[in-house]
């Protein structure tokens, strides 16, 4: 069988060589706010939770553990291979998130005609996308070499004010070489460190099938080549799933009939990478906080996310005003492709995404993955959301307009996943690892709709 290198994800590439040498305060906080999965060696909860790490990775890889997946297990590995590509240009992938008929409307406008070529997006919404993934992006790969080796690159060192992070905390780079015992350039490991999990595991179980752009692939060929190899790619965070949950907020606000639904298709995306066996369930809790983190920043227009320069991505100095001005392109195109008002063609949906009972299951089970507590303090209690983090109701107000920052923050609270998990240190960004948006966004429509 002939494979083509057709899943290189051309705006993860790019995402990937725009990090910048000095950091900025948004790099500190996605660095800092990620650090915790460093220090677990050095507590009984932490080394749990790394055991857990590894052996849920694995059943969910292989299918021992029966997760309640949106399809059938076989068809779910088949949409994980989908999903191996990045629509970094329009995020035509996760369009199937806003249902039956809207989702072919979006298709039929912004796709992808082959690796290299997709339709035009209007400059407002291509904007949009372009700078919030990049924002995220940029994060998500500081953070692999950072944690896997303290670099920037797999080769430059960090600063010194980075590197504080980890000797600050009692830290070290490499934790899962180190729990796993494959520590960075042994034999089979990653080069620079934190090795991904079809390098570690025991068993990975093999699937092939068409990719996103109908060429033939496998999970084998996308994690060690030559579709994209990942063997000297660190794992943590899970860069792809930083995409998923950035693209599928970006449209959950665009479109907010499908607000939930949309938010479900993260999950699944980033779940999918853990069926790939290309990413373990805690680079997936990394990759879906720091999204949710930087959206919220975004979204608030938070002076420090304001106008950054990353490549790729015109600067957008106000972000509110852009999402206000996409949102108006974007629901005039999709109520033109569906023929019907946004409301009624957003109830149309005979996909996967059609059963509310089966999302939320889902859902939920993406929230911690079973994993174990690693801050007691923060277990079994609810943070509010609203000293902690503000910012964070801006995930709903932008959506829901007619809620204050105060209500959307007391619904992020009283809807929050449990508590404790290993990023959960009861830091502003750790709140982040357990807010339950789906949830969220379902207890917001029934207040803005009376009920």
């Amino acid at each position: 069988m002939i494979f083509r290198h057709s899943l290189c994800a051309l705006a993860l590439c790019a995402l990937i060589s725009s990090h910048a040498a000095p950091q900025s305060a948004p790099d500190a906080a996605a660095l800092n706010g990620l650090a915790p999965v460093t220090v677990l060696l050095n507590t009984d909860d932490g080394k749990a939770a790394l055991g857990a790490n590894y052996t849920v990775t694995g059943g969910i890889q292989t299918g021992a553990i029966t997760q309640p997946t949106l399809l059938p297990f076989s068809e779910q590995q088949q949409q994980a291979l989908r999903d191996a590509f990045i629509t970094g240009s329009n995020l035509a992938q996760l369009a199937d998130g806003f249902g039956t008929t809207l989702g072919s409307a979006y298709v039929a406008r912004f796709h992808y005609i082959d690796q290299t070529r997709t339709s035009k997006l209007p400059q407002s919404i291509g904007d949009l996308i372009s700078y919030a993934t990049a924002v995220s992006g940029v994060h998500a790969n500081a953070g692999k070499y950072f944690f896997a080796n303290e670099t920037t690159d797999g080769k430059k060192p960090v600063s010194p004010e980075e590197a504080a992070i980890l000797t600050e905390s009692g830290g070290v780079e490499d934790i899962f070489g180190k729990a796993y015992r494959i520590p960075a350039r042994t034999v089979g490991a990653d080069t620079y460190g934190n090795s991904r999990p079809f390098q570690t595991e025991p068993r990975v179980t093999q699937f092939e099938g068409p990719d996103y752009l109908n060429n033939p692939s496998s999970n084998f060929v996308y994690n060690h080549g030559p579709v994209m190899d990942l063997t000297d790619s660190p794992s943590y965070p899970s860069g792809h799933t930083t995409y998923g949950y950035t693209g599928a907020v970006l449209l959950a606000l665009l479109v907010p009939e499908r607000y939930a639904e949309m938010i479900v298709r993260g999950a699944e995306y980033g779940n999918d990478r853990v069926i790939m066996g290309s990413h373990y369930v805690m680079d997936v809790m990394g990759g879906r906080t720091l999204a949710l983190f930087d959206m919220a920043h975004l979204l608030a227009n938070d002076p420090a996310f304001m106008g950054l320069s990353v490549r790729g991505a015109p600067p957008i100095k106000d972000f509110q005003s852009a999402m206000k001005k996409a949102r108006a392109e974007l629901m005039a195109i999709l109520q033109s492709g569906c023929g019907n008002a946004i409301e009624t063609c957003a109830k149309e949906d005979a996909g996967r995404f059609s059963d509310a009972a089966r999302d939320e299951a889902f859902y939920d089970t993406t929230q911690t993955y079973s994993l174990p507590v690693v801050y007691p303090k923060n277990a079994g209690v609810l943070e509010d959301v609203g000293k902690l983090s503000p910012k964070a109701g801006y995930l709903l107000t932008q959506a829901f307009p007619s809620l204050s920052l105060e209500q959307a923050d007391k619904i992020l609270t009283e809807t929050e996943g449990p508590g404790g998990g290993f990023l959960d240190n009861g830091s502003e960004f750790g709140v982040y690892s357990r807010l339950n948006l789906y949830a969220a966004a379902r207890r917001a429509e029934q207040i803005v709709s009376g009920k």
